[in-house]
């Protein structure tokens, strides 16, 4: 083979070398990962968070259109700051977080995508599981690819890492939750904030 056929063909093999899609673990060993709800009712406004976060996606830098994955939620992490509200928020007559153990949302397409450097926009569709119900949502997204930079944030752990911010709404009696009961001080209305990290260790 000629030399100026062959420099080509090394291109594209390195080129697809570096294209494969990596898994991200978005189990953290520092427990910093969290998911920040908020309702707003007429006569009180409650704000917890959630911290037993896990889940994988699958994400390749070249083509973050590409982007798969299902982060779950362990529905008892979830927690505000009044222990009865707590209490009350676990209960059968809520979330049912022994029925119920895990929310889940499952990334399946995404479109309007726009990366500039390491940070990729775009709008996810997926399947969000609350309560026993499934439903179809689409919701801004936000990440940011750091190459090399695990050992930054757990140390002596080499690799990349995936960050993802998402705020979206939900309403629950889309599912199930005390369908129009107690909305002077539950708002119908969820805001939902997901800050979390995912690690793809070096091999």
């Amino acid at each position: 083979m000629k030399l100026n056929h062959l420099i080509p063909l090394l291109c594209l093999t390195t080129a697809a070398a570096y294209a494969a899609p990596e898994t991200f673990d978005f189990k953290d060993p520092k427990g910093v990962n969290n998911a920040v709800f908020k309702l707003d009712a007429p006569l009180e406004s409650v704000n917890g968070s959630a911290s037993g976060i896990t889940g994988t996606v699958s994400f390749d830098p070249e083509n973050p259109g590409a982007t798969t994955g299902k982060i779950v939620v362990a529905s008892d992490s979830m927690t505000v700051p009044n222990p009865m509200q707590k209490e009350h928020l676990h209960s059968a007559n809520w979330l049912d977080t022994t029925k119920y153990p895990e929310i889940t949302f499952e990334a399946k397409s995404l479109a309007n995508v726009k990366t500039d450097g390491n940070t990729t926009t775009a709008d996810v569709s997926g399947t969000f599981t609350l309560h026993g119900v499934s439903k179809d949502i689409t919701a801004p997204v936000k990440f940011t690819y750091l190459k090399d930079k695990l050992s930054a944030r757990v140390p002596k752990m080499n690799g990349d890492l995936l960050v993802i911010r998402a705020n979206f709404n939900i309403n629950r009696e889309d599912f199930n939750i005390q369908k129009g009961q107690y909305e002077d001080k539950v708002a119908n209305e969820i805001d939902l904030t997901l800050s979390i990290a995912g690690a793809s260790p070096t091999k």
